[in-house]
């Protein structure tokens, strides 16, 4: 989804072939245009965008009309990293708390 992001640039739609999408995707991950199809239908139908495939120049393309979900993506990961921060804090804080609860413990007996 974040290079779907990143080919609309902001906008609610924009035109893309699998060969712009390839171009875009880090290069350690092994994905076939099949492949790219195959996670643009899925995407499509989790309600990220409207998906709508032609042919151009002989060369399948697509017209992707981003949702709300899809235009709240980069929100949506920020909220996320922000909970998992603020989970390892509390962890942490969890075990600190524990740490001096054992020392006073130790302490007392």
């Amino acid at each position: 989804m974040s290079a779907i992001y990143r080919l609309c640039e902001g906008t609610d739609g924009c035109l893309v072939s699998v060969l712009d999408i390839l171009s875009v995707l880090p290069a350690n991950k092994k994905f076939t245009p099949e492949k790219v199809e195959n996670v643009l239908n899925e995407l499509h139908y989790d309600g990220y965008f409207d998906l709508i495939s032609s042919m151009r120049k002989g060369e399948k393309t697509f017209v992707i009309t981003l949702k709300e979900s899809g235009l709240a993506f980069k929100r949506t990961a920020k909220q996320k990293q922000r909970d998992v921060a603020f989970k390892i804090f509390l962890a942490f804080i969890g075990a600190v708390a524990t740490f001096i609860f054992g020392l006073i413990l130790n302490a007392l007996s």
